[in-house]
C-alpha cells in the first residue's frame, strides 16, 4: 500500500483520515496535501497542519449559503480538528485540549443538523459519569426499526463513527447510536473520568434509552465496538441481555496479551517510572518510536493515570477471561490480517467463544488487512452489515 508517512504511526492515522473520505468526512486531496506538509514524528507539525486546514475550511462556511455545501465542509472541519488534538495528549494542561475539541463539536453539529434528517445529542446518566451519545433517526416515519450502537476505542470519538459506519447503516435504513464511555474523548475531557472494565455501566444505560424510543425495534439492537472497544462491547453483553449481537472490529481477549505490553520492550518494562515526570521524559524523547511515545502518553491520559505501573493494573482489567461464558448472544469476531496492534488476538477470542464467534479474516487483497480495515470502510461495512441484515434484521 502507498505509505502516506515515513513514520508508521503517522501512516496509519493519515490512512485512517483518508478512510473518512468514503462517507463525507475528509476529501482525498486535502488528506494527500496534509500528509506532504507533515513533518515525520513530530506531533506538533501533525496538529499545527491539520488545525490551520480545518482553520481554512471553517472560515470558507462562513461565505456559503447552501446547506449541502455547508454540511460537507462542516463534517470535513470537524474530522480535521479531531486529527489536531490526536497527538497532544502528553500535556494534560495543554491549552489546545478543550478548544479544539469544542470546534470539532461545533462544526459536526452544524454539519449534523443539515443531514436529511438531523441527529441529536443527550448525555445519559450513568452509575460512574453521564454517557454522551448523538442519536441519528433512521427516519421520520413511525416504523420501528433495527438499530446498531457505535463505540470507538482507545483513542477515538463518537464522531469518527458516523463516518466509519454510521452513515453506511443510515443508509439501509436503521437507527444508530454513538456514545462515548469513561477514558473516551468526551467523557475524558469534560468529566475527568479514565477507563473503566465494566462496560456493561456504559451501555445498560444507552439500551435503557433506546427503550424509549418509539422507533426502536429493542429486541434487534447490536452493538459495533472498534478495536479496544471491541472487547469492551463483548464483556457489556456478558451483563447486558438485551444486546442481540456484538461486532468486535477487530477481535480482543485479553488487552495485556497485546504487543504494546510485551515484557521485554512494553509498558511491562516501564513500570520502574515511579513519576510522570519520568514517563513524560520518555513520550517526549523523539528517539523511541513514535507508535510507543503516543500509545503511553494517550494511554496515561485516557487511563487518567500518571504512571505506567498504574495504567499497566487498570490494563490488566481489560479482558474477558472468565466471563467468555456469559456472553450468550452472537459475537462477529473480524480479524485483520496485517493488524500490527492485535496480532493473535481475534484467533484467541473466536477460540474462547466457540460457536457463538462468526469469524471473519479481512485480508489485505481486499484493501481490509489493516488494524479495523481502516481504507477499506465500504468493504468492510458491506460485510458487517450484510450479515446482520441476515441474521438479525430478517430473523
Amino acid at each position: 500500500m502507498l505509505r502516506l508517512s515515513s513514520d508508521e504511526s503517522f501512516h496509519f492515522e493519515l490512512l485512517r483520515l483518508l478512510a473518512h473520505s468514503s462517507y463525507g468526512g475528509a476529501d482525498v486531496g486535502e488528506v494527500l496535501a496534509m500528509s506532504s506538509e507533515i513533518t515525520p514524528g513530530d506531533f506538533e507539525s501533525f496538529s499545527a497542519v491539520f488545525n490551520r486546514r480545518a482553520d481554512r475550511i471553517f472560515e470558507q462556511t462562513k461565505s456559503m449559503t447552501n446547506d449541502i455545501s455547508i454540511r460537507d465542509a462542516m463534517f470535513r472541519a470537524s474530522t480535521y480538528y479531531r486529527a489536531a488534538d490526536f497527538y497532544i495528549h502528553g500535556n494534560w494542561d495543554d491549552p489546545r485540549i478543550i478548544p479544539l475539541w469544542d470546534k470539532q463539536t461545533l462544526c459536526f453539529d452544524e454539519a449534523m443538523a443539515r443531514l436529511p434528517v438531523p441527529g441529536y445529542r443527550k448525555e445519559l446518566p450513568g452509575p460512574e459519569c453521564n454517557i454522551p451519545i448523538i442519536f441519528f433517526p433512521a427516519s421520520k416515519d413511525s416504523e420501528k426499526r433495527p438499530t446498531l450502537i457505535l463505540g470507538n476505542g482507545y483513542d477515538g470519538s463518537m464522531e469518527e463513527m458516523y463516518h466509519l459506519h454510521g452513515a453506511a447503516i443510515l443508509e439501509r435504513g436503521w437507527n444508530v447510536v454513538c456514545y462515548d464511555g469513561p477514558g473516551q474523548i468526551c467523557t475524558r475531557r469534560y468529566q475527568g473520568i479514565g477507563f473503566t472494565h465494566e462496560w456493561e455501566k456504559v451501555l445498560s444505560p444507552v439500551v435503557d434509552f433506546l427503550e424509549t424510543i418509539p422507533t426502536v425495534d429493542i429486541t434487534k439492537v447490536g452493538v459495533i465496538g472498534f478495536s479496544m472497544c471491541g472487547l469492551l462491547a463483548a464483556r457489556a453483553a456478558a451483563f447486558e441481555k438485551r444486546i442481540a449481537v456484538v461486532f468486535s472490529i477487530d477481535g480482543l481477549y485479553n488487552f495485556v496479551d497485546t504487543p504494546a505490553f510485551d515484557p521485554s520492550r512494553g509498558f511491562a518494562a516501564l513500570t520502574h517510572l515511579k513519576d510522570f515526570e519520568s514517563a513524560a521524559a520518555m513520550f517526549n524523547n523523539l528517539s523511541i518510536p513514535t507508535t510507543a511515545r503516543w500509545a503511553l502518553s494517550h494511554g496515561l491520559w485516557a487511563f487518567n493515570v500518571k504512571t505506567p505501573a498504574e495504567y499497566l493494573e487498570k490494563a490488566k482489567k481489560i479482558s474477558l477471561v472468565g466471563i467468555e461464558d456469559k456472553i450468550q448472544c452472537p459475537v462477529f469476531v473480524a480479524c485483520a490480517a496485517d493488524d500490527h496492534f492485535f496480532k493473535g488476538q481475534p484467533e484467541a477470542m473466536r477460540d474462547a467463544l466457540g460457536d457463538r464467534a462468526h469469524y471473519h479474516v479481512f485480508t489485505g487483497e481486499d484493501a481490509a488487512g489493516e488494524h479495523c480495515h481502516v481504507g477499506a470502510a465500504r468493504h468492510c461495512n458491506q460485510v458487517l452489515l450484510d450479515w446482520f441484515e441476515e441474521g438479525i434484521v430478517k430473523a
